[in-house]
């Protein structure tokens, strides 16, 4: 993982976190004393916080510090997992699509 990925990764599970907890950006940018744009930067992984301002983040969201770092057990953001979805296709040719559509098709059929 590149440091830009995990700047990403970091700030999307900094907004999955805090839209889980139904909290507001205000809310969480005013608990640890930062713009309510910085936070949004944050959270688009265009900023990478200090430590010191991470470990406020994970107070002002009352989870342990790990989990802000736990980026392979997914998303609760269903846009931000779709757009991973739709990232791994990008680019493809059109043999590499229907394989992934025939997996999809095969790793669903069970739930329907």
């Amino acid at each position: 993982m590149t440091l830009a990925e995990a700047t990403f990764a970091f700030g999307q599970r900094v907004r999955a976190i805090r839209k889980e907890k139904r909290l507001a950006s205000s809310e969480i940018a005013e608990a640890v004393d930062i713009e309510v744009k910085h936070l949004g930067r944050i959270e688009r992984g265009e900023k990478r916080p200090s430590f010191e301002l991470i470990v406020g983040l994970a107070d002002a969201l009352q989870v342990p510090l790990i989990r802000l770092f736990d980026f392979e057990s997914g998303t609760s953001d269903p846009t931000a997992a779709k757009r991973r979805i739709v990232g791994q296709l990008a680019g493809r040719d059109l043999s590499q699509l229907n394989k992934a559509a025939a997996v999809l098709e095969i790793l669903f059929a069970s739930t329907r």
